[in-house]
């Protein structure tokens, strides 16, 4: 089997290849008994729970950071908004001299 160095790392990091690129001859019953699927659904309140710790860990931006990201997100739609209306009244001046020309 022929591969990349990276893709062979990866691979045998993974146990699917040997150090010599071969197919890894293991069985699935060495490696253990595949974990049961859950069928139990979660309660909304641990749900809740769940999120809310989740919540806390994200990296929430600071007041200045938003504004000035909203700022930028305003300026960059005005330009490219600008831009797109210029090309546009351009093609239509154009298309409208060529057809009251013939």
């Amino acid at each position: 089997m022929e591969m990349n160095r990276e893709t062979k790392r990866m691979l045998q990091r993974q146990g699917q290849v040997d150090s010599d690129g071969e197919v890894a001859t293991r069985s699935r019953a060495k490696s253990g008994p595949a974990s049961p699927v859950s069928t139990e659904r979660t309660k909304p309140l641990d749900f809740l729970r769940e999120v809310k710790s989740e919540l806390s860990k994200v990296a929430w931006p600071t007041r200045s950071e938003v504004i000035n990201y909203s700022i930028i997100v305003l300026i960059t739609l005005i330009v490219i908004t600008s831009f797109i209306a210029a090309i546009d009244w351009l093609v239509g001046d154009f298309v409208l001299r060529l057809y009251k020309a013939s």
